[in-house]
């Protein structure tokens, strides 16, 4: 069980993101592993990656790790602080992977409830 529009917030402020911090030739990878208990999505991408002091900060609140992509494409600096807070009300974990110029993936792990749970 889901809300499904507020899960559909997660996946296109992820994918966007990846988009926007990848060149025009870059790949996006998403994979989806289910067990019995939970259901593990990642979203790769080859774009210009996340510095390790960033990637402790990004899901803060107005935080933006590249600056000179968030002046050239916007931005609040919400987006993954919005993200994180909709994959915990879903009883979720996010983590990030990142290396600069080595791309990014999120890892996003939901637990699977049935209507009976």
């Amino acid at each position: 069980m889901a809300d499904h529009d507020k899960l559909n917030e997660v996946w296109t402020n992820i994918l966007g993101n990846s988009i926007k911090f990848s060149k025009d030739s870059g790949m996006i990878n998403v994979s989806i592993k289910q067990d019995i208990k939970n259901v593990t999505i990642r979203i790769s991408d080859n774009g210009i990656g996340i510095s390790p002091e960033d990637q402790k900060r990004i899901f803060e609140r107005f935080f933006k790790a590249d600056r000179s992509h968030s002046a050239k494409y916007g931005g609040s600096g919400m987006g993954l602080a919005i993200v994180k807070q909709i994959v915990s009300l879903h009883q979720g974990d996010i983590r990030v992977e990142s290396e600069p110029g080595g791309g990014t993936t999120f890892i996003i792990t939901l637990p699977i409830r049935t209507p009976t749970d």
